[in-house]
């Protein structure tokens, strides 16, 4: 394996990863809930949810951060090598995954795992595994290559 050096970059990964944490941390402190991305927006589109304020005030800080991000510093080029369509479906399958799996990377990778939780621990291996095998058919049986 090559390490591309000049795309590699420890420290913002890590700053990045600190203030996911942080954030995680600061929600659940907060509000007595993980932060589950899936679980977060699935509960806004159900009537009568409660904390409706701090849950859209968490999803529009998502949003917000790149955003903010481009008034000090210029966006990544982002490049697709599939079709739009096929990006559309990809996100079809995750958002189903998210529902069937009872969380995301998000609810049992970040906040799962660092509460020791055996469910999440088992979910994040299986969406883990699933991830990769799905790259390993894509890009090495299904290329052509």
């Amino acid at each position: 394996m090559l390490v591309d050096m000049a795309a590699f970059t420890p420290w913002s990964s890590l700053a990045g990863g600190a203030l996911i944490g942080l954030a995680a941390g600061l929600f659940v402190v907060a509000n007595g809930r993980i932060a589950g991305i899936s679980g977060l927006l699935g509960s806004l589109l159900q009537r009568g949810a409660e904390g409706r304020g701090e849950k859209v005030c968490f999803l529009l800080g998502l949003i917000a951060a790149p955003l903010s991000w481009q008034v000090f510093w210029a966006m990544p080029t982002v490049q697709f090598s599939i079709a739009p369509w096929l990006l559309m479906v990809a996100g079809l399958l995750v958002g189903l995954g998210t529902r069937y799996g009872g969380g995301c990377t998000s609810g049992h990778g970040v906040c799962g795992l660092s509460r020791l939780s055996p469910r999440s621990a088992v979910a994040t291996l299986c969406f883990m595994a699933a991830g990769f095998a799905t790259v390993f058919v894509v890009r090495h049986l299904l290329s052509g290559a």
